[in-house]
Parts: structure tokens; C-alpha cells; sequence
């Protein structure tokens, strides 16, 4: 049987990269899965991927940064769904910028995003999670969330805060059941480092001792491990899948 069978996952910013990654794998494994992202093409173009696995699945577009967005797609997905066991948190933005130079609205829109973002979700999906006295949350952080990164004040601190955010979800949630854990990704091969110059990628690497970059799929695994039955207890963590470049 396959890890996640007759399970329901919601994941936020699947429309590409690590959020794809995630949602595929879940649908390989079982589980049908509601797509959220900004656009609504992209939320359809991985729906019908986890249609072509044999899953059901749902496209919705939402701000994650705005309750009535958020609200109003939660009861949608409830009223279609009936029950929601898996959530992952992995909308986020960037709008990097040294710190003298950062705008108010470069801050405010990347907290408001990848924080306060997870905060509405979260909130949205507890309390059906509460009811069914079960229930996965899983957050996805970043390495720089704890060991930060010159000209991302913003990232860095909305991924700490993240961390922080779980840590207190977990206890919060455990009674009833529910796990809440944040992974810490590190440097992943996306478009953004597939431009990157060859000594500027040599430069990453130095700073990674297994001495490559990681798969959106090593991030995937990982949500898998904690959103099935081997991850049961687990809860309040966060793993680095990093390379070993906090270690």
C-alpha cells in the first residue's frame, strides 16, 4: 500500500519548484492533493500532473497573504474535500536587498507571505485537523532561517519566524494528535541557480560539504517521511536538508 493512500494534502505554492516537487510525490504515494498557488494556470498545469498519476485533485489561486483570500478557498476546499490530513506550507517569496538599501514594502511583502502567510493557512485548516484529531503540518523554512544570509534581512527573518511559528504550533497541536514540523532546505537547484555563473555556483559549493546542490525531490522525500505513518512522532523539528552546511 502506498505511504499516503486515501489521505487529502494541501500544498501552497505548488505551482513549480520545491511545492510541485512535493505534490507529485505525495500523488505518486496516494494522496489526492489540492494545488494552491498565485496563478491559476500554474495551479492547473500540476493538478492535471497529479491527474495523470491517477489522483484527484483540485486548482485553486490564492493570496496567501490575504485572510479573505485565504478564508474564502479554505471553505471551498473543505466543502469539496470534506477533510484536510496533510498541509504544507511552502508559499514564499523573495525580494532580496542590502539592509540599508530595503524598502518598507520589500519587508512588508515578504513577511507578510512566507509568516504571516502560513499563520492564515494554518489557522484556516487547524481546527478541521482538531476535529479529526489528527493531522500533518509541515512548514517549509530555509537554512538562512537559522543561520542567516547578508541581503536577505527579510527571508531570513520570515523563515525564522517560521521556525519559531511551528515550534509553538507543535506544542499547541500534540494533544489532538497533530504534528507540526518545519523542513530547512538549502541551496536546491532551481531556474534562479541554473543562471547562476560557474564561480559564483563554485563559491555555493565551497559552502556545502557533501559538495553539490540539493533536488527539489531531496525536499519532497523529506515531507513525505514526515506526512506518513513513520513520521508519526515527530513533532516540533526542524530538518535541515542542507548538504550539511549548518551542521
Amino acid at each position: 500500500m502506498s505511504q499516503l493512500t486515501n489521505q487529502i494534502a494541501v500544498v501552497t505554492g505548488a505551482g513549480r519548484g520545491i511545492g510541485r516537487a512535493i505534490a507529485l510525490k505525495f500523488a505518486a504515494e496516494g494522496a489526492d492533493v489540492v494545488v494552491v498557488s498565485r496563478t491559476s494556470g500554474n495551479s492547473e498545469k500540476v493538478a492535471a500532473e497529479v491527474r495523470a498519476l491517477g489522483r484527484k485533485a483540485w486548482a485553486h489561486a490564492v493570496d496567501v497573504a490575504d485572510a479573505t483570500s485565504v478564508t474564502t478557498a479554505a471553505e471551498k476546499i473543505l466543502a469539496d474535500c470534506g477533510r484536510v490530513d496533510v498541509l504544507v506550507n511552502n508559499a514564499g517569496v523573495t525580494r532580496d536587498n542590502l539592509l540599508m538599501r530595503m524598502s518598507e514594502a520589500e519587508w512588508d511583502t515578504v513577511l507578510d507571505t512566507n509568516l504571516k502567510g502560513a499563520f492564515l493557512v494554518t489557522k484556516a485548516f487547524s481546527r478541521t485537523m482538531l476535529k479529526q484529531r489528527s493531522g500533518r503540518i509541515i512548514n517549509i523554512a530555509s537554512v538562512v532561517g537559522i543561520i542567516g544570509n547578508a541581503g536577505q534581512a527579510n527571508y531570513s527573518a520570515s523563515k525564522a519566524g517560521l521556525i519559531g511559528f511551528t515550534k509553538s504550533c507543535a506544542r499547541e497541536l500534540a494533544s489532538r494528535g497533530i504534528t507540526v514540523n518545519a523542513i530547512a532546505p538549502g541551496f536546491i537547484e532551481t531556474d534562479m541557480t541554473s543562471e547562476l555563473k560557474p564561480e559564483q555556483r563554485e563559491a555555493l559549493l565551497k559552502q556545502i560539504p557533501l559538495a553539490s546542490f540539493g533536488q527539489a525531490e531531496d525536499i519532497a522525500a523529506t515531507a513525505l517521511h514526515l506526512a506518513s505513518a513513520s513520521g508519526r512522532y515527530i513533532t516540533g523539528q526542524v530538518l535541515a536538508v542542507d548538504g550539511g552546511m549548518v551542521m
